[in-house]
This record gives structure tokens, C-alpha cells and sequence, in this order.
């Protein structure tokens, strides 16, 4: 490669950072230029819909602006290329700028594609495929009640869930005859159908929209049908197409239908354009995914550097979470190469599970299939698919798996060519490899090192078996100690705790650990102490997270959401009136939440034991919605009511939530209780649930819903009252006792070497002899219930730890709301991310000492903040090693002031403070972001005499300017 060969890459999509990547990897000698047109460098599209729920453009990201920076990349912005004068070797970009090449990249990805509709132009009609279409959606759906979604492929369904996810009543419309007609059939589609409108989103097939209406907004859908539908919003996500437009201009060779033609060095009809990603057409096909786009980076790279490399096509397999339902295809799905007459499958109607597995005639090989409901096994089922592997004799475990008692096979009888990450065309043997010659002991080493579970991370559960396998079988033990500061397992440390009576952190540090705790530790141990001794958890205040340490949940702005208890989710007239009264009192947003209660968000730290005591006052308790708790025993009306149950639901759920309320475990915990197999309540989905039968109960457990879904095993079935109670007592302790930190049940199910049956063993036949001693914890805690709110409410000394300053009564003058829907919601402008403009401060800056607390009114190893004008400076008494730090209160990555609300500690013997919002964590002494990001916050010197704290301060008027770091108010 010539010393200043110039690569100019015209797309910073995925695709096209893949290719710098690549590029870079191989070495110097290349001048490397990138132009994006959006204002964001390359961010995960895959997981755009994740923007919904509180993700930003800075998480999505897949490198920094830093990174280009380092890897000597000039990334360019904001910037389109207008034209390419393939003769003179340059484009012209839309800055009115000319930049010359020697190899050209064409990254330009596709767009959506949006039929020539009447009224496609009126505001309100969408497309989805930006972070820019995501915010416009998002600001219109304020307005909105109603949306329609043309398409129901892949991005339709993604669509259909932000707008769902968003409160709006959604609609689906298809013109094919079911859904996602490329990658399920028939019986998967409608499975699919029946799930989704079991969401309340309506799903209309063979349905094709005539025109878009309504008078300066679209406010209406008319249907080829004549029929027509209401709506306020309509997102068209009804395919792509090739972005050629470039290529079509300056006369490169494109496909009859789109698409830049490419051989398989990636190479156009100009040996110096390359084309990659979306906008490429290799052999009749344009690939849609990002692993194919991934290898076409690949190849592109290694071809440019003058190596030996070639595209020879991708597979379309392919595994995604749809409106919270797995969907996995891959191989001859359809079986329309092979025409094998050898095709199993197997559906659960009831589980919303279906299985479909193509096999070879004479079913030795695996050769393509759908998953619908589960898709779990997806990662063994493609390297069998893949390396074309015999089978087995017996192949009901490929399609039950091994937790319904069938021979399965599981990653570590997969062959070496097995492929394990898709995205980056990583094998088992190249996982193995790594982990063997010591280049990769860790999952992140290992993702660096591969490469593996950098894209979409669905491999990143096969990798993580693997490692640990690898590991074990290398006579490496596996590194499961809690933290740098505890030599423990979560599980070691409940033992430690329990035989030794151990009552505060503090002692278990000093006997069993080392150094300070921190952000991991501490609400680990916090949790541990809560489910031994059930003691009030503001004893132990400052190792709680924020949630636990001020009885509520923190949301944006740093206000708290309050959430009273609602047993079973019945309530009187005379509690409802009050809700509504107190959220008038002290204007708080109100919602009703999945888990049939009330939410009162937008309260401020000093005004919750205020509205707590308007709650207590009226019979309602805390509902323990911001601990690592027991949250809701969800239930539908039962016998009470319905004409189909068979039993009172209504009564047990509220028995059950008022005996397991307040109890604190590694995760959350959820439950339902349901009347009939009608399953109303969902109570397969919870970490508990209770389902009525003719003869009594059936008992799940481990159900989980969320992000990854995981149907819940039946337990025992026909169970009376008191029998259920023992039962659930007991498999609730055996999980506290047992699992990891941060662990729900469902993942806690799967590290038991016989899932189900193990708890069976131990709940139901008491194989470990441990039941009566289960129960007897159990009783203790259900005993020792106190209201946590209503300890704050009669106690004037747990008061005083709700402030946010401590020189001062009142709120945080910065939060600040906007109104919609005749509601107050958080300022968006006050969540973006702003660049800290602070640097590692030097020990001694012009300034004066001031004065800003009694030594005794900071928390001891914990923090507080101090009003300074119209700047927020955050103190923390570091008690275990008598050490005073003070810091900006901005925390940089969020823009919130609630530095001093977070968790203090260390990371190999420097102190540090981990904002509550994010876990990003700061050095308390220089100030850099120890969590490896660009931040830094101010620092300033702290002395102690006479017991008053004082802090070397700049004066509070330069501290307060909108650009310092200290005040809210930041430029750009």
C-alpha cells in the first residue's frame, strides 16, 4: 500500500465503522477520512427502538468522537457528499468542500422505502430509521393518542413497539397475509399475531393503505378496502431500498432494481469505488443485516490493504426480540431448496411457544428453522445447522431442550467451525483459541480480543458458557468474588452474615474484606443484611443505592417517583380520592403502572416523608417499588366478579403481597395470581404466579418478562392454601440464600445444574433437609415487617436525611418540567449529555475557605450538597478512612446534580463516588471518570477543624456561570 494512500468513506452507519475499524486494524500507512450525514457518529441502529426507553445517542454509539480522533480518522459530521468526479479522484460535499481520493468506500446504507400515497407528506407521517426520526416520533407522540404502522416486517414491528412503548393506541398493517413473511411461516406468523395482540395492539393483514388524510395533520388512514382508520401519527415501514443515488450519478453500474454491483473483493465498475453494507448488490442480492455487512467491512479492508479476501454471500439466519416476543429463522426455514420430507415441530399454544426444524431426508443434518416464543437454544441450533453436524438418534431435546427432560445438546458439543457470533463471523474454535493461548480469561477481554458479542450481544450467553467451560477445563477457577473488596460470592458472604450474626457493613468489611466498598458491594451487602435481620434500612443508609436510601425512585430532573402499596391491585373509593388528592397537593405526574397501581412522579427529595405522611395517614404503605423487592402480587377479579373463575384470585394475591411485602432479595421480584387458565393476571411471566384449577393451585416460578422473557416452570400443581404459602416461602429463601447479586429468578433457574428439578428437589422433597429452616427465615421476616415510610413519618431524626442541600430546606432550584397532557413531565433539555468543561483541578486554586457544614450533618461515608450561590458543591466524609472530599454536584454524563447523592467508595485505594444514575464513577481526588469515558469533574480541597468542614472555593459567582462545570445551566 503506497505510504499516503488516501481511503475517503462516504457513510458512518455501522457498516461503514465496521470498515475504519477493519481498516485501521491492519496497520499504517493510509490517510483515513469518514463523512456521516447525520450529527451523531456511528451509533447501534439495531437497537434504535432502545432510545424509547431512555437510552440516548451517546449509549447507542458504537466509538466516540475520540476514537476517530485517536485512530487518526478524520470524522466528518454533519456532512453529505454530493457528487463523485470519478476522473479527477474527488467529491463534493454539501460544506461546499472538495476532498480527493484514491480508494473511495461506498457505505451509504438504504432508505426507507415509502410508497407514493396520497397525503404522504402531511405532518404526522413518519419513517423509521434514525436517531433524528426516533426524536420526531417521540416529540409528536406527546400530542398523540392514536398511530398507525404501515408494514409489518422486521422495522414495522420495531416501530409498532416504540409507539406502543410510548402509550399511543397502535395499529399494524400488512399487505402480505401474515407477519414477517420472510423469516416465519404460517403457524409462526400467527403465533406471532396472537402475541402481539395480546399487547391490546391490533394486527390488520392483507390490509394496504390508499391515502393518507386529515386538515394540516394526517388524522386518518383510508384503506384499498374503503375502510378507514382514526389516527394521530403514522410511521411507513414498509421495506428499503438501496442508497445508489451516488453511484447511479457518476455512472458506476446498479441493478435493474437498485443496488451498486459490486464483485467479491466488494469492487464496483471502478476499481478504485468499493461498495459495502445495504447500498451494495453482490450476486443478485442486497443483504439487510448487519453480520453480512459486517463481512463485506471485512473483506473491503483486507482487499484495499492488497490482500487476498472475497465475498462469496451470507447467511440470513437471523434472531430478534419483537415487542418482547424471540423470534429466531435460519438455514432453508421454508424448506424450498431441500424439500425434505423430514419436518418436526412442536407448539404450546398455552406457553406461546412454536418450533419448526427442517431436517435432511435421512435426518442426520440439520438444515434450517423458526422459533417462536422461545428462542433460547437459537445459538446450539445454528452451529449444528452450520458445521452439519450429525444429530443425534433422539432429536426431541433440539426441540423441547434439556429443560423438559429431553437429551439436548448444549455448546460444548458443538464443533470447532460451529459459528458463534454472526455479526463479526466469530467460530467457537477462534472463542476456544483465545481463551486457551491466555489472551482472553475475562468476557471483556474476550469481546475485545474476538470481537464476539460486540454486535447485537445475542451470542454473549454462549460465549460467557464457553469461557467458563474453557476455564474449568484449563483448571482455572472461574473469578465469581463479589468485588475487589470481598474474596466472596454473594451466596459466601449470606452465609458469613448469618453463622457470624455480622449487624453493619462495616464489620464485614473490616473482618471479611478490604478497603472502602463501593457502587457494587455495598447495596449487595445492604440487600443481605435486609433479608437476615430486616432491620430499617436507613440504619444503613449510605451503601444503599439512591432508590433504597431515600425510599423511592429516582427518575430524570433527580425528583423521586412515590408509589404506595396497592394489594392485589384493589383499592377503595375513599384511598383512590386521596391519591388524587395528594398528587393535586404537591403536582405530581400520575400514572397507572403494569402492576395495578398508582405512580406519583416529580417529587422532590424534601417533599417525600411530606406526601408520606398524607399516605400513611390514609392506611396506604410504602410499595417498596424502588427496592430490590418484593413489587406486586398482580391479580384479575377471580370468582369475586368473573363468570370463568374457579377461585377467589383477588383474596390470595392480596394475602400473598401483604405476607411477602417489604422482603428484600438479590432483584426485584414480581407475582400475579390468576382465577382460571384464562391467565388474566399473566402469572406465567413472574418471578412467581399462582393459577386457579378446579382443584386448587398451580404454582410457576421463575417467569420474567422484561427484556428477556422467560416462560415460568409449573412448580407443583393442585396445591391448597396453606400448602402453596409453604411452598412459595420456601423457593423464595432458597433464592435469596442462593443466587447472585442483581440476579432475577429466571436467571437464577438456569445456573442450577438441573433447572427445575433442583428446586423441586429442594422446595418440594427438601433434598438438602434446609425446608424447615426456610420457613422458619421466612416467618421471622413476615414478622418483623415495619412500614419503611411510615418509620420516617414518626421519626423528626430519619426526616432530616431527606435534603438535598445542607445549608438549605428547599429543593434543587435547577429541576425543572414542562406540561403535557395537563401534566408536568422532566424538561427533555435538562437529560441531554454535556461534555464536562472541567479538568483534573490542581490542589490549591484562587480562591477563599468557606464554610459549608457541621462535620456532623454529612453522612458518614457518604455525601451531601452545599447551596453556594447558584452553584451546588457536593461534600463526602469518607468516615472509614477519616478523609473529606468536595466535588461539582453536576454529574457530566446526564446533566443532573446528584453527585452527592451517590455511593462512595474505592477502586484499587482511590476514593471514588458513583453517580445514582448511571453508576458512572469519579474519582475523588483528580476528578477523571473511572469508568473510562471523556469526563472529568471539578475538585476542590477540604479541611476539617473544630468540627465545621470547609472547602477552598472560587468565588460563587464565577462558580455559577452557565459554562462551569458547578452550575446546570452549560452551553454547548
Amino acid at each position: 500500500m503506497n505510504a499516503a494512500r488516501r481511503v475517503v468513506v462516504i457513510g458512518n452507519g455501522m457498516v461503514g465503522y465496521r470498515f475504519c475499524e477493519a481498516l485501521v486494524e491492519g496497520g499504517a500507512g493510509i490517510s483515513l477520512t469518514v463523512l456521516g450525514e447525520e450529527r451523531h457518529p456511528a451509533y447501534d441502529r439495531v437497537h434504535l427502538t432502545d432510545s424509547f426507553s431512555g437510552k440516548t445517542a451517546s449509549d447507542l454509539l458504537l466509538a466516540t468522537a475520540g476514537w476517530y480522533e485517536e485512530k487518526g480518522i478524520a470524522l466528518r459530521t454533519g456532512e453529505r457528499a454530493l457528487a463523485i468526479d470519478r476522473e479527477k479522484k474527488f467529491l463534493r460535499t454539501s460544506k461546499e468542500g472538495e476532498i480527493p481520493y484514491d480508494t473511495l468506500v461506498l457505505a451509504t446504507g438504504s432508505v426507507p422505502f415509502v410508497p407514493p400515497t396520497p397525503g404522504k407528506d402531511l405532518p404526522g407521517v413518519f419513517v423509521y430509521r434514525t436517531l433524528d426520526d426516533v426524536e420526531a416520533i417521540r416529540s409528536w407522540a406527546k400530542k398523540s393518542r392514536r398511530a398507525v404502522v404501515i408494514g409489518g416486517g422486521l422495522l414495522g414491528l420495531e416501530a409498532a413497539k416504540a409507539v406502543h412503548d410510548l402509550g399511543l393506541e397502535t395499529r399494524i398493517l400488512e399487505f402480505a397475509p401474515r407477519l414477517m413473511p420472510r423469516q416465519l411461516d404460517d403457524k409462526g406468523a400467527a403465533l406471532l399475531a396472537r402475541k402481539i395482540a395480546a399487547l391490546g395492539i391490533s394486527v390488520h393483514l392483507q390490509t394496504s393503505a390508499a391515502a393518507f388524510v386529515g386538515e394540516g395533520a394526517v388524522s386518518q388512514v383510508k384503506l384499498a378496502s374503503g375502510d378507514s382508520l382514526d389516527t394521530d401519527m403514522v410511521i411507513i415501514s414498509a421495506g428499503i431500498r438501496p442508497r445508489d443515488d451516488l453511484a447511479k450519478a457518476c455512472g458506476l453500474s446498479v441493478g435493474e432494481r437498485g443496488g451498486i454491483q459490486v464483485d467479491d473483493q466488494l469492487r464496483t465498475s471502478d476499481p478504485s469505488i468499493y461498495a459495502i453494507g445495504e447500498c451494495a448488490l453482490h450476486k443478485g442480492m442486497v443483504y439487510g443485516l448487519v453480520a453480512p455487512g459486517y463481512d463485506m467491512a471485512k473483506t473491503a479492508a483486507a482487499s484495499i490493504r492488497g490482500e487476498n479476501a472475497a465475498f462469496t454471500g451470507a447467511d440470513l439466519s437471523t434472531q430478534l426480540k419483537l415487542l418482547g416476543v424471540d423470534v429466531a429463522s435460519f438455514g432453508d426455514a421454508f424448506n424450498e431448496a431441500a424439500k425434505s420430507p423430514n419436518v418436526a415441530s412442536f407448539e404450546d399454544v398455552r406457553a406461546g411457544i412454536y418450533k419448526k426444524l427442517v431436517l435432511s431426508a435421512d435426518g442426520t443434518k440439520l438444515l434450517g428453522g423458526i422459533l417462536v416464543g422461545d428462542a433460547s437454544d437459537y445459538r446450539t441450533l445454528l452451529g449444528l445447522y452450520k458445521s452439519a453436524q450429525a444429530l443425534p438418534e433422539r432429536i426431541e431435546g433440539l426441540l423441547l431442550g434439556s429443560s423438559a427432560g429431553a437429551p439436548a445438546m448444549g455448546p460444548s458439543t458443538l464443533p470447532d467451525e460451529a459459528q458463534v457470533c454472526s455479526c463479526n463471523n466469530v467460530s467457537k474454535g477462534a472463542i476456544c483459541l483465545a481463551i486457551r493461548r491466555e489472551e482472553a480469561t475475562t468476557l471483556g477481554k474476550l469481546k475485545s480480543c474476538t470481537k464476539a458479542g460486540t454486535g447485537c450481544g445475542g451470542c454473549i450467553p454462549l460465549v460467557t458458557n464457553l469461557l467458563n467451560a474453557e476455564l474449568k477445563a484449563a483448571g482455572k477457577s472461574v473469578n465469581t468474588n463479589l468485588c475487589e473488596h470481598f474474596p466472596y460470592t454473594r451466596q459466601q458472604l449470606f452465609e458469613i452474615v448469618k453463622i457470624k450474626k455480622i449487624k453493619t457493613f462495616d464489620e464485614l468489611v473490616r473482618n471479611h474484606g478490604r478497603g472502602d466498598g463501593c457502587e457494587i458491594c455495598k447495596p449487595a451487602v445492604a440487600s443481605i443484611l435486609a433479608a437476615t435481620w430486616n432491620e430499617m434500612i436507613l440504619k444503613h443508609d449510605t451503601i444503599q443505592d439512591t432508590n433504597d436510601r431515600y425510599l423511592a425512585n429516582i427518575q430524570r430532573g433527580g425528583t423521586y417517583s412515590v408509589i404506595p402499596r396497592v394489594p392485589g391491585g384493589e383499592i377503595t373509593p375513599e384511598k383512590l380520592i386521596v391519591l388524587g388528592q395528594v398528587a393535586k397537593k404537591y403536582d405530581l405526574y400520575c400514572k397507572i403502572t403494569g402492576g395495578q397501581r398508582i405512580d406519583l412522579l416529580g417529587a422532590r427529595v424534601e417533599q417525600l416523608p411530606d406526601i408520606w405522611k398524607d399516605l400513611v395517614a390514609a392506611g396506604f404503605e410504602s410499595g417498596h417499588a424502588y427496592g430490590k423487592a418484593l413489587r406486586t402480587v398482580k391479580s384479575c377479579v377471580g370468582t369475586t366478579w368473573c363468570r370463568y373463575g374457579v377461585q377467589d384470585s383477588t383474596a390470595m394475591a392480596i394475602r400473598l403481597e401483604n405476607r411477602y411485602r417489604g422482603l428484600r432479595a438479590p432483584h426485584k421480584i414480581k407475582s400475579a395470581v390468576s382465577g382460571c387458565v384464562r391467565e388474566c393476571a399473566e402469572a406465567q411471566g413472574k418471578d412467581f404466579g399462582v393459577i386457579a384449577t378446579e382443584k386448587g393451585w398451580n404454582l410457576y416460578v421463575c417467569g420474567n418478562g422484561g427484556a428477556k422473557p422467560r416462560h415460568a416452570d409449573l412448580l407443583a400443581a393442585d396445591l391448597d392454601d396453606e400448602t402453596l404459602i409453604r411452598y412459595i416461602d420456601r423457593f423464595l429463601m432458597y433464592y435469596i440464600r442462593t443466587a447472585d447479586r442483581l440476579t432475577r429468578t429466571s436467571v437464577w433457574i438456569e445456573t442450577l445444574e438441573k433447572g427445575i428439578e433442583t428446586i423441586r428437589d429442594v422446595v418440594i422433597r427438601d433434598s438438602l433437609g434446609i425446608c424447615t429452616a426456610l420457613e422458619a427465615e421466612m416467618q421471622h421476616l413476615v414478622a418483623t415487617y415495619k412500614c419503611e415510610w411510615a418509620e420516617v413519618v414518626n421519626d423528626p431524626e430519619k426526616q432530616e436525611l431527606f435534603r438535598h442541600f445542607v445549608n438549605d430546606k428547599g429543593g434543587d432550584p435547577t429541576v425543572r418540567f414542562e406540561r403535557e397532557r395537563g401534566q408536568k413531565y422532566p424538561d427533555p433539555s435538562s437529560w441531554e449529555e454535556v461534555p464536562s468543561s472541567s479538568e483534573p483541578a490542581p490542589k490549591e486554586k484562587p480562591g477563599a475557605w468557606v464554610r459549608v457544614a457541621a462535620a456532623s450533618d454529612v453522612p458518614a461515608n457518604g455525601g451531601i450538597a452545599f447551596k453556594y450561590g447558584d452553584a451546588q458543591i457536593a461534600i463526602y466524609n469518607l468516615a472509614s478512612q477519616g478523609r473529606w472530599y468536595a466535588t461539582q454536584n453536576l454529574c457530566p454524563h446526564r446533566n443532573q446534580m446528584a453527585l452527592a447523592r451517590g455511593i462512595v467508595g474505592d477502586a484499587g485505594g482511590v476514593p471514588k463516588v458513583a453517580c445514582p444514575f448511571h453508576k458512572k464513577t469519579f474519582s475523588l481526588e483528580s476528578g477523571e471518570c473511572l469508568s473510562g469515558e471523556q469526563y472529568a469533574i471539578q475538585t476542590f480541597p477540604v479541611k476539617v477543624a473544630g468540627g465545621e468542614v470547609f472547602a477552598h472555593l472560587p468565588p460563587a459567582a464565577e462558580l455559577a456561570a452557565p459554562e462551569h462545570a458547578c452550575a446546570r445551566e452549560k452551553v454547548a
